[in-house]
């Protein structure tokens, strides 16, 4: 691939992959062709009784219990993070909190996040589990995941995912071939029929599907971004840098585990 051709590629990806995006007002979820990144939900509000007013009743007992925000001060709903409504079913047990990754190995900023999210997994609570899911949303995006996945399935991923960021990211080899991931996957001991078979598994496109599932259901518009027990997202610009973003993951989780 010519310079040209892959600074081109790295501008569309630079413009698609950036987060910060202002929630959306809709009450609906949007189509998925649009492209709004946030996805809070107003709260319905119930409609006045028909009913007569009933003679006040007695003021209760003073009651000590205090309804928890999930978060700190530090942080507000709609501002640095939102609300997914529905909230979306985890495939984690029901004792752990989901923490989700959505990413492209296209995507620069992804891989700029990618070494402090490595740190923060390495020391999370034992009660949070996280995920990686691959965008599918354009047909490198798709190749690229479908790699993730083979790799995974061929139990490659711990040694081949730091490897195909900077194949893509430092070498500029985009792996957007079936032919280039054959040699890639062969530099990891992994053989032309072995790695066939899992690429075109179906397994692994059970897995597609579903990574194209989740991508409607939480509305991604922009990777990386972090979904939190398919209840909360979140990015690095909304939360307000790296720091505040896992500092926002952490009270998040935390919120959700205490709640189980």
């Amino acid at each position: 691939m010519g310079l040209r051709s892959f600074l081109i590629l790295t501008a569309l990806a630079l413009a698609s992959c950036g987060g910060g995006n202002p929630p959306a007002t809709k009450s609906e979820p949007p189509a998925p062709e649009d492209i709004a990144a946030g996805n809070t939900v107003p709260d319905e509000v119930e409609p006045p009784s028909a009913e007569p007013a009933a003679a006040p009743a007695p003021a209760p007992a003073a009651s000590n219990e205090v309804i928890a925000a999930p978060t700190s001060t530090r942080f507000q709903l709609g501002k640095h993070y939102n609300r997914l409504s529905p909230t979306q079913p985890t495939s984690s047990p029901p004792d752990k909190v989901e923490v989700a990754e959505i990413f492209w190995y296209g995507c620069p900023h992804c891989y700029a996040l990618d070494p402090a999210l490595k740190s923060w997994v390495a020391s999370k609570p034992e009660y949070v589990s996280f995920v990686r899911v691959p965008v599918v949303w354009s047909d490198v995006a798709k190749t690229h995941a479908r790699a993730f996945y083979a790799a995974d399935a061929l139990g490659k991923i711990g040694a081949m995912h730091d490897a195909m960021f900077r194949e893509i990211q430092e070498k500029r080899d985009l792996l957007d071939t079936e032919d280039k991931l054959r040699a890639f996957f062969g530099t990891f001991g992994v053989d032309a029929p072995t790695f066939e078979s899992a690429y075109d598994s179906a397994g692994v496109r059970t897995k597609l599907q579903r990574a194209d599932e989740l991508d409607r259901r939480y509305r991604i518009a922009s990777v990386p971004t972090i979904i939190i027990n398919g209840k909360y997202s979140t990015d690095v610009d909304m939360a307000g840098g790296t720091e505040q973003l896992f500092a926002l993951i952490g009270e998040l989780a935390a919120s959700e585990h205490s709640g189980k």
